[in-house]
């Protein structure tokens, strides 16, 4: 442990490539946490431009912190340099991703942090703004000039299928490992549409700019692995199937592992039937060619949001007496997936069981669904009488009433055309905060939502260029 008054950096989104949220400073303990007062404020100025139709959204940044500086991404895509001590601006960079309109995600512009590389005699920052990776100097905040065209790549220029860049954006910091800086990207709940924009993983020389290798979570041929689970070739026309999450690096091995999100559209599936891998899976790479190592489903022929909203915890625990390198996975279902980092072997039984089917019209849900037998789950499953609100007789009579109308069950009861109300809710169990763990005492610890959802299937009677499929939440 640092000795009292040492600096400690927080260099990594995560604070280490494997996503441990660990710190190892002592100056804050339990004896005087009661007596942290304010040191400064810095505040963002940003607010709402109608004249651009756009606002922002809430302030969600992790800062990174090297060497007394702090790095920070603002809800508007700004990256700010400030002294960490007096809160000083040292630096700001506008890539102005305002220009382009409110990216069609509902919550307003928001963005969570950047990246750093260095090579020991350089550092850079590094920014995925919308359809943009951006590379500036650390130390003044300028462009890179010699990164990509004058210091910015296009990360649209390679991807799978043509895309609408207006409907492409970030909200998760960049990842880097040696020379490559990997990017996700983020797509909103709400486009649903034949072509929809895809979910490719994209990995760039962070000294160029160069692409070095693509993923896809969606087949892009008939014959490559999990076709098969998108069926009638649905996997030609259904987008999503993201890494809009941050996610983690075994960085000696060279591994990289994705918390894969759901696919078009959230809540129907009757255009996509099958298991649709690698939809809402957990998916370990080769760092330095993109290849595929293992991956493990977390859920078949998603239609409840349920995609994996954290970067994936690795650690070292003790496991029957035996030490294993593991990989832990927080999902919003309230189950807490680990498996062993390099094989992809879960380090508990998880078990197929049975789940209730659908009743909306061509859907059709999966028979099974996969439950951990351990760790037990962090967070209630399925919604029924006993969650009902019960202040008094009269108050839980007045639910039970108002509930009838809708379609209740076990967790994994699908969306339905009178509505459904699930638990967690799509924005419940485990968040985007994800869960820190303590390599002391091998304890994960999980930011648990309990939020019921009401999801109901609508049809649609008005296609527009970006709501265009038979029904949708």
């Amino acid at each position: 442990r640092p000795l009292a008054g040492q600096r400690v950096d927080w260099p990594i989104y995560g604070s280490d490539a494997g996503a441990t949220k660990y710190s190892g400073a002592s100056d804050i303990h339990r004896g005087n946490v009661a007596q942290l007062a304010p040191a400064w404020e810095w505040v963002t100025g940003e607010m709402p431009m109608p004249d651009k139709r756009v606002r922002p959204g809430t302030f969600q940044v992790t800062p990174i912190v090297v060497n007394d500086t702090m790095y920070v991404s603002t809800p508007y895509n700004r990256v700010v340099a400030l002294d960490a001590t007096t809160g000083r601006l040292i630096w700001e960079y506008d890539p102005r991703a305002y220009d382009a309109g409110q990216p069609p995600n509902g919550t307003g512009f928001v963005h969570r942090g950047v990246a750093m590389w260095t090579d020991g005699k350089e550092r850079r920052i590094l920014m995925n703004s919308r359809w943009r990776l951006i590379a500036l100097n650390a130390s003044t905040g300028k462009l890179v000039r010699s990164f990509g065209d004058t210091g910015v790549v296009d990360l649209l220029a390679h991807v799978s299928r043509p895309v609408n860049r207006l409907h492409y954006t970030q909200t998760s910091p960049p990842v880097v490992w040696q020379n490559l800086v990997i990017v996700g990207n983020g797509v909103a709940d709400r486009l649903v549409y034949p072509g929809d924009p895809p979910g490719d993983v994209q990995a760039f020389d962070v000294r160029t700019g160069k692409r070095v290798w693509s993923w896809s979570g969606i087949p892009l041929s008939p014959s490559d692995e999990g076709a098969t689970t998108w069926e009638k070739d649905s996997w030609r026309t259904t987008g999503h199937t993201n890494v809009w999450a941050p996610f983690s690096v075994d960085v000696e091995r060279g591994l990289v592992y994705l918390p894969v999100s759901t696919p078009s559209n959230d809540g129907y599936g009757g255009t996509r039937l099958g298991d649709n891998l690698f939809a809402e899976s957990i998916v370990c790479l080769d760092a330095r060619t993109g290849t595929k190592r293992w991956h493990f489903q977390t859920v078949h022929h998603g239609l409840w949001d349920y995609d994996l909203p954290a970067p994936p915890v690795l650690g070292t625990v003790r496991v029957n007496g035996a030490s294993k390198d593991i990989v832990a996975v927080p999902a919003k279902t309230g189950m807490l997936f680990v498996f062993d980092r390099v094989t992809g072997v879960p380090m508990w039984p998880i078990e197929e069981r049975p789940v209730p089917a659908s009743d909306v019209p061509a859907e059709r849900a999966a028979p099974t669904q996969p439950f951990t037998v351990l760790p037990r789950p962090f967070a209630p499953q399925g919604f029924g009488d006993a969650d009902l609100i019960d202040f008094t007789l009269e108050i839980r009579a007045r639910a039970r009433e108002f509930v009838q109308q809708f379609r209740m069950g076990p967790l994994y009861t699908p969306p339905s055309l009178n509505g459904t109300i699930i638990m967690p809710g799509n924005i419940g169990g485990a968040g985007w905060g994800g869960g820190a763990f303590d390599a002391r005492s091998g304890t994960i610890y999980i930011k648990s939502t309990i939020q019921p959802s009401l999801l109901k299937v609508m049809p649609i009677v008005s296609p527009t260029d970006s709501v265009n499929a038979p029904y949708t939440l």
